[in-house]
């Protein structure tokens, strides 16, 4: 389906105005033909690329269960009805019809039909975490080089303009040698009550723990500016906020139902999706806003997003503190911590001639040679401007068969997960955890 001629004698480079501009990319003969798998939030997003730029990649398939979901990506991609499926089997079941699958499912929904796409011939790009256990991302792993087949894993960050620019820096000795990193994951309170008290991810037992399911892109990130992989791990953290013990005064199981706390909850479902219209893709709302607040009403008396946050079956830590040595001997300190009123992640680099701090808008480097102070700035989205640069990359990769295009291939990727693995059992035994390689 594709044209695999090597991208240093293609003749057709993308333009250098382009707002994801690298000089190595050049334009696919044909648009790498996409299917996309889990058409939520984040399968949306990617899929966006093809709508921006339809000369480097087409959708020509879906599969959701969420009907309004699957009928409203199919019809902004024209997605013909005979590719438009309910679930991830019904694809495969057909002959291959595309060039790669985005897996953007749930959870528990991604180890099955990765190895099924790869069994297929399809390339992969596969939303994080990769799978449930570190025997199953493993096997990806294998499989994908086994098979030859090119798999990415949506570790954003590493595409982000925030730490290109700084591992660019570390890389040129702007800061000496690297010594040591104090790592932020500010989760924020709304959205830590939204993803993992009320929502999809609230049971680690049924997705992932939240060291992996949150912060993978952190440990991945981490790892990637220090240049080298995680051997030891320590991790302390725990669910100590949002439990019942800690319900206020006069709260009842949902916040539609009475509870005298609810103005003054910073929590309440009412405030959140009825009020301030915060985190609202959930609830597949239609396009005419006049139109919602029954709909949102009626969503809250009936779904997990409007029960109490305090009368909830969550088990995920609401606070993590993490330690790692790398095997270069650089040091880690990692945070994760939901009780925050902001979002974007914080980080501090010390080298031996100077420091960085930043914020992922925003970063300064101070040199301790003559005392300089450098700054950068640029203002991105949500997800630090990484989403659509880190499309453009595997869509490189797979079109012209080369995954080094690609940053965050499964093998990188499975390193990070790894190092998660080892944090959550340090966090339940209370050990120091050596890193399996």
């Amino acid at each position: 389906m594709l044209d695999s001629k090597s991208p240093s004698t293609e003749p057709n480079p993308l333009p250098a105005g382009d707002p994801f501009y690298n000089p190595r990319h050049r334009l696919p003969k044909t648009p790498v033909k996409v299917i996309i798998i889990g058409a939520g939030d984040r399968g949306s997003d990617y899929a966006q690329f093809a709508q921006l730029f339809p000369r480097e990649m087409q959708i020509v398939g879906v599969a959701e269960p969420n009907t309004t979901r699957r009928e409203h990506l199919a019809r902004i991609h024209q997605i013909d009805p005979d590719y438009s499926f309910e679930t991830w089997e019904q694809v495969f079941a057909r002959e291959r019809f595309a060039d790669a699958v985005i897996i953007a499912t749930p959870d528990a929904l991604h180890f099955a039909p990765c190895m099924r796409a790869m069994e297929m011939g399809y390339d992969v790009l596969l939303e994080k975490p990769i799978a449930q256990t570190e025997e199953e991302c493993l096997q990806i792993s294998a499989f994908a080089r086994k098979t030859g087949r090119i798999v990415g894993v949506c570790h954003v960050l590493r595409y982000t303009p925030y730490f290109r620019q700084i591992k660019t820096l570390i890389a040129q000795g702007a800061i000496g040698q690297l010594i040591s990193l104090q790592h932020l994951e500010p989760i924020e309170y709304v959205h830590m009550s939204h993803s993992y008290v009320r929502g999809n991810w609230r049971d680690s037992t049924k997705t992932t723990p939240i060291v992996l399911a949150k912060s993978s892109h952190d440990f991945d990130i981490l790892s990637w500016l220090v240049g080298e992989p995680a051997e030891n791990v320590h991790c302390f953290g725990n669910l100590k906020w949002f439990r019942k013990e800690n319900a206020p005064e006069g709260s009842r199981p949902r916040c539609t139902d009475g509870c005298t706390a609810e103005p003054e909850c910073p929590y309440s479902a009412l405030k959140i999706y009825h009020r301030d219209h915060k985190r609202l893709h959930v609830f597949d709302l239609p396009d005419d806003s006049a139109q919602w607040s029954p709909l949102i009403l009626q969503k809250l008396k009936t779904t997990n997003y409007g029960r109490c946050v305090y009368d909830m079956d969550n088990n995920q830590p609401d606070h993590l503190t993490v330690n790692l040595l790398y095997r270069n001997g650089v040091t880690a300190a990692f945070s994760m911590e939901a009780f925050v009123s902001y979002e974007g992640r914080r980080t501090r680099i010390m080298g031996s001639h100077g420091d960085i701090e930043g914020d992922m808008e925003h970063f300064t480097i101070n040199s301790s040679c003559n005392g300089k102070r450098g700054t950068w700035s640029m203002k991105t989205d949500a997800h630090g401007g990484g989403d659509l640069p880190m499309v453009r990359d595997w869509l490189q990769a797979v079109a012209w068969r080369d995954p080094k295009l690609f940053s965050s291939t499964i093998d990188e990727s499975v390193e990070s997960h790894l190092t998660a693995f080892a944090a959550e059992r340090s966090r339940i035994n209370r050990t120091v955890e050596v890193v399996p390689r």
